[in-house]
Formats: C-alpha cells, sequence, structure tokens
C-alpha cells in the first residue's frame, strides 16, 4: 500500500511553477541589443550552448525531487485485527437413516435431506464473522466432529465428508443436546447457542431430550430447533441383491412438539423446513438474530521511501553546480 504521509508540501511545485515561468520570461529579455542580425543568423552553437537548456533544468529537476522527498512517500501493508469474543455457535445434525429420504431439490436436482442441509449450513458457516462455531452430528449416538473453532473453511470441509449413518440409524436427540453442551463448555462466552437439526423422533439415547433440555435452561444456553423433511410417506433409494437400485416409499415422522418444547423452554425458535428455499431461510434468520458487535482495530506499518528521492536529489544538485560553475558559466 503507497501513500504521502504529508500531502500538503505538493503546494510547493505551484511555488516552483511560478518561479521558473518568471526566470523563462526574463531570459527571452535580450542582454545584448545588436542592429543587424543576419551577421550572427549563420553562426551555429556549440553542443554546450545546445544542452545549456538541460542544465538550467537540472535545479528545478532537483527541486521537485526534495518537494516529492518533503511529501513523506511510504510503502507499507495495512492490517486490520478483529477484537471480540463472539458467541458460541454448535451445529447439531441429524445424520440417521431417515436423512436419505429424497424430498430436496437443490438447483433443480432432487438430493437427500442431508445434502440440502450441507449446502445450506455451508453458506450459513461462511456469513459469520468472529464466531466460534462447533459441529455435532448423530444419530444412534452422537459425536463431536468439529470443536469450536473459527477455521470456518475446516468446518465446512469436513461437513462435506459427513455420511448418513456415520452416528447410527436411529436419532438421539437428547445425546445431540448433551455432547452439543459439552462442547460450549470448552471456550467460555457471553453468548452460547445451539442449532438442532433433525428429521426424526427421539428413539436412542442415554439422555432424554428433556433432561438435556433441563440442562440447557440451567447454564442459560439458547436452543433453536429445525425440524426438516415432510411428514408422511417419503422415496428412498434402495439397493435391492435382485433388482438393482430401486425407490420405495417409507413412512417417516419428526416429534414436532418435543422441538416447539425444546426451543420455547431455552428461549430459542423453532423452525419446519419442507424444501431447500425454506431451510435456507431459516438459517438466514437465525444468521440475523444471533450477531454479535464486532470492534474492529486498524492499523499499518509503512516504510520511509524519501531516501530515495534525496539522495537522486543531491546528486542532480551537485552535477548542477560544477556544471554552471565551470562549462556551462553564465556572465553575467
Amino acid at each position: 500500500m503507497f501513500r504521502f504521509e504529508s500531502p500538503i508540501y505538493f503546494l510547493l511545485v505551484i511555488v516552483l511553477g511560478v518561479i521558473a515561468y518568471y526566470r523563462h520570461r526574463k531570459h527571452q529579455i535580450p542582454v545584448l541589443g545588436v542592429s543587424h542580425v543576419p551577421i550572427i543568423q549563420g553562426l551555429k552553437g556549440s553542443w554546450v550552448v545546445n544542452t545549456q537548456r538541460i542544465i538550467r533544468s537540472l535545479k528545478y529537476l532537483a527541486l521537485i525531487l526534495m518537494i516529492v522527498a518533503m511529501a513523506r512517500p511510504q510503502w507499507g501493508t495495512k492490517q486490520v485485527s478483529v477484537l471480540t469474543e463472539g458467541i458460541n455457535i454448535i451445529l447439531a445434525i441429524d445424520v440417521s437413516g431417515s436423512m436419505a429420504a429424497l424430498d430436496f431439490k437443490q438447483k433443480g436436482k432432487i438430493v437427500n435431506r442431508l445434502e440440502a442441509v450441507k449446502g445450506v449450513v455451508h453458506e450459513f458457516i461462511m456469513k459469520r464473522e468472529g464466531d466460534r462455531i462447533g459441529l455435532v452430528v448423530f444419530g444412534t449416538a452422537a459425536f463431536t466432529q468439529v470443536p469450536l473453532t473459527r477455521d470456518y473453511d475446516t468446518i465446512a470441509y469436513i461437513l462435506d465428508r459427513v455420511e448418513i449413518g456415520a452416528a447410527g440409524e436411529n436419532t438421539a436427540i437428547g445425546d445431540a443436546i448433551g455432547i452439543s453442551l459439552k462442547r460450549l463448555q470448552d471456550i467460555k462466552s457471553q453468548s452460547n447457542i445451539i442449532i438442532l437439526l433433525t428429521d426424526g423422533q427421539s428413539n436412542a439415547g442415554e439422555i432424554s431430550p428433556e433432561a438435556a433440555t433441563d440442562i440447557a435452561v440451567e447454564k442459560k444456553i439458547k436452543i433453536y430447533t429445525v425440524g426438516v423433511g415432510s411428514k408422511g410417506e417419503v422415496p428412498f433409494l434402495v439397493k435391492h441383491p435382485v433388482f438393482g437400485e430401486r425407490y420405495v416409499y417409507q413412512r417417516v415422522d419428526f416429534d414436532e412438539d418435543t422441538l416447539k418444547h425444546i426451543a420455547s423452554t431455552t428461549g430459542g425458535l423453532y423452525y419446519k423446513a419442507e424444501h431447500t428455499e425454506q431451510l435456507a431461510d431459516i438459517y438466514n434468520a437465525i444468521d440475523k438474530l444471533e450477531k454479535t458487535k464486532i470492534e474492529v482495530k486498524t492499523f499499518a506499518e509503512y516504510n520511509e521511501l524519501y531516501l530515495y528521492l534525496l539522495i537522486p536529489a543531491f546528486i542532480v544538485l551537485v552535477i548542477y553546480s560544477i556544471a554552471i560553475n565551470t562549462r556551462y558559466l553564465e556572465i553575467p
């Protein structure tokens, strides 16, 4: 990043220009009057005479270099540091077998629920600034995939590689909340939230959703719940040993009442998403609701460049001084 620390000195260039103009006009007035010009018109000037204007302009070049040096040219790097505690956010995502239901569309293509969630959550992660985000996946059991971090690229990378059934086929909502609460204890923050996304009923795990909710209330941790997918029969792609891949319809229901209870009890909100656009709107709404004030401190380190101008100016001035006092000496 280049800048001039004291650009006001460039006003001296105007003063220098005025002086140069009046000195030029002075030289236009002949010192010696000659009554008959044709006598000297045929005379050829020596190389000294022909280069006299160049030598005369050297002093102006030296002065311009000095003025630019006085303006203090600098080159440096601008740095910005963000000082904030931020929000601690745990993304708890259901990866049970029911997330393979093919009832979502993404860019005109039919995808399963988990793929639709991945795309929306990825955008949510990349919008955040200064917040710590962690990733928990759950099915029959719950696991921490990424602890709280501000390395959003790593979270997105690992999220992209999460697979359906990685934590089992069932749904342990209570354990998911429990693991999420544990991760929020790792780094203290003034604000802690959990975004719990599921498409099923809690039918596994060691902790009940109600017990986990009570702990969240005690710790003053807000939980947003998202019920994803439509109820009733939905298509699944299955591999048959004889007939190969084919679509079968299975009934899937999620416990909407439990999700509403978790959200309302902890001070969060419940959302229902039956298509990709609705899912994106939900995460956008949460993104707007949960914002932190970020204090931005800007500073920069600059290197002075004036010596690169003063040294050439000094050399030019020495050459000029020697020239006008020897070969280019002017009389009067």
